[in-house]
């Protein structure tokens, strides 16, 4: 009999850094290298929450962490107290090695970004419009977080209109494979059949064509 796969699971958070730029909210991005589980992904600053990040619970640890990678990453400095806890993020059961992540939107507070060359081999300012519509590859929570933010025109429109429940998406791939991935809310969540029901919540992910985050009543 074949071993069992080993099923893995690690708290991670993600610091969506984000500044009013002269034509809208810009995001920053982040490109790693060709290496390693996330190899030539445009992403944002991130990753696993560690026991000796600060914080009395969960999320104000992964607040910690979010902080300490965007420093360590890309020499940013970055204010936990002022961060906007923004969503979490589950994957499917089935993958192996699963990042349960806090995302965080923050203020960027004026240092220029420095990349190592190795983990990370650069970066770039653009509006979130624009980095879902070409920057690739690039994970799912990414593309949803920024196709979220482009609704945003400043930093202060995300302070004033988050609510203060932080939406978890539990992400369930359908029958059909991970090019179509579904969140509570769409009609086919239980079932897992891709076909459209009166409400969506989905992303589409072609090899052939572009991503689309769907979400609300289907179209008649």
């Amino acid at each position: 009999m074949a071993d069992p796969v080993v099923r893995q699971e690690f708290a991670a958070a993600t610091a969506v850094v984000v500044r009013d730029g002269d034509a809208g909210l810009e995001v920053l991005m982040l490109q790693r290298s060709d290496h390693g589980q996330f190899a030539n992904m445009w992403v944002f600053p991130g990753g696993r929450v560690d026991d000796d990040d600060a914080g009395d619970d969960e999320i104000e640890r992964a607040r910690s962490a979010a902080a300490r990678e965007a420093s360590e990453e890309v020499n940013l400095q970055l204010d936990p107290a002022t961060m906007v806890a923004w969503s979490h993020w589950s994957p499917p059961v089935i993958v192996p090695k699963r990042f349960l992540t806090w995302f965080f939107v923050s203020l960027w507070r004026g240092e220029e970004p420095v990349v190592d060359g190795h983990e990370i081999v650069g970066y770039r300012w653009t509006s979130a419009a624009a980095a879902a519509d070409s920057l690739r590859p690039i994970a799912p929570p990414t593309f949803v977080t920024l196709t979220q933010l482009s609704a945003h025109p400043t930093w202060q429109s995300i302070v004033d209109n988050r609510s203060h429940v932080v939406e978890r998406f539990v992400t369930r791939a359908s029958t059909t494979g991970p090019s179509v991935l579904l969140w509570a809310g769409d009609s086919s969540y239980e079932s897992g059949d891709p076909d459209p029901g009166a409400e969506l919540h989905r992303l589409l992910s072609p090899s052939d064509g572009p991503m689309r985050y769907l979400r609300g009543p289907a179209p008649q």
